[in-house]
């Protein structure tokens, strides 16, 4: 499995009318997920989210390029 860095949002059943729109619904759901909760609390949600989702990626090398991507992109701010 190959590291996917285009928009690859979907819901099974649900048509959308624009490519965008699936990201959107997902981006609310994690914004509503982080609704009410102290910064410390927003920091663990989004660690158990990426342990979660990684354990479902399941393919280290996918992680792997996940992990060089994003910190790569911080690295090229910071600079």
């Amino acid at each position: 499995m190959a590291l996917q860095l285009n928009p690859n949002f979907k819901e099974p059943g649900n048509r959308y009318f624009r490519d965008f729109s699936p990201g959107d619904d997902f981006y609310a759901a994690l914004i509503d997920a982080h609704r009410d909760l102290s910064d410390e609390d927003s920091e663990r949600l989004n660690a158990r989210l990426i342990l979660i989702l990684s354990n479902h990626i399941g393919d280290i090398a996918v992680l792997r390029e996940a992990l060089a991507a994003a910190r790569k992109d911080l690295q090229e701010t910071q600079a």
